[in-house]
């Protein structure tokens, strides 16, 4: 197989307390950016592809763009379906060579979540798959919210014992408020790690934090000054990703500070050069910003050199 499992993976990141970057790709230029600074690392890397980024570039181009980037940077690379919703995205995602699939049904009531879960389980792990499964709910979290708001929305960690028990999921994604997008707070960051802590110790397995880009201000100012809005974006603060790790969290999602790296590069070309029409020219300084960043997200995960 071209690519390593979740499992494998992050079982090493556990065992090894640090965190492996699960970064989004939808085209060519992400993908080898990410390839790259995991070669240039010596990192460990997980290649998140999602439906939509499915729909967008076609599951056969985006699996070539994948395996390309696995055996280019020499690294253990997992190709992980990200937010797969329905069993058919799981299927579909196994049986074209993903080595890893993730089954969201955070949004169904607890034990069809389980129910469902345990049946991608055990379609994938005949074939050898890892799954991640998600437990809690995370988009749209923002700020600082009530006791009974969190209940409502954030991981039970009882709940989280009983559901990793009876789907035997490989990862478990958890809502401990962080949340989607480049607008995740209205104010500080407010991870509630007590309950980390709590779901780590009854679990066993690699937590999975989703929602954890940093949305950093030299990426905010960059991509303002040369014509994007994006006024209150916010993001997960390093020490917060560095405590998160600390306490459990093995695979830490990235997908917005990649996004707005490549915006913030590409609009600077057009800006400075409005007579520029080459595409190397446009992307491939951006390529060369989102190597940068992902370079820096693997040492502070600590998976520098884990490879």
């Amino acid at each position: 197989m071209t690519f390593a499992t979740l499992k494998e993976v992050l079982d090493t990141a556990k065992a090894g307390k640090y965190g492996v970057g699960a970064f989004n790709i939808n085209n060519m230029e992400i993908a080898k950016a990410i390839g790259n600074a995991a070669k240039e690392e010596k990192s460990p890397v997980i290649l998140a592809v999602s439906p939509s980024a499915i729909k967008y570039a076609g599951i056969e181009y985006i699996y070539e763009i994948a395996r390309v980037t696995a055996v280019k940077s020499k690294v253990p690379t997992v190709l992980h379906l990200d937010h797969g919703t329905e069993f058919k995205d799981c299927v579909q995602c196994i049986r074209h060579g993903w080595s890893s699939v993730m089954y969201d049904g955070s949004k169904l009531p607890f034990q069809e979540n389980i129910a469902m879960t345990k049946k991608i389980v055990e379609f994938a792990h005949a074939a050898g798959v890892s799954v991640e499964a998600e437990l809690g709910k995370l988009a749209g979290v923002e700020g600082h919210v009530s006791v009974s708001e969190k209940d409502a929305i954030f991981t039970n960690p009882e709940e989280a014992k009983i559901f990793v028990e009876q789907t035997g999921v490989d990862a478990l994604a958890v809502a401990i408020g962080t949340s989607h997008g480049a607008f995740k707070f209205k104010g500080e960051a407010n991870l509630d790690f007590e309950r980390l802590q709590k779901i780590e110790k009854l679990v066993g397995i690699p937590i999975v934090l989703h929602g954890a880009s940093g949305v950093p201000k030299e990426v905010l100012e960059k991509a303002a000054k040369y014509g994007a809005k994006l006024p209150g974006a916010a993001g997960v603060p390093n020490d917060a990703i560095q405590k998160a790790i600390s306490l459990g969290v093995a695979k830490i999602n990235i997908d917005t500070d990649i996004r707005l790296t490549m915006t913030a590069a590409i609009r600077q070309v057009l800006t400075e050069h409005p007579e520029e029409f080459d595409p190397r020219k446009i992307f491939g300084p951006a390529e060369e910003a989102m190597k940068e960043v992902a370079k820096g997200k693997m040492r502070l995960f600590g998976s520098s050199g884990k490879a």
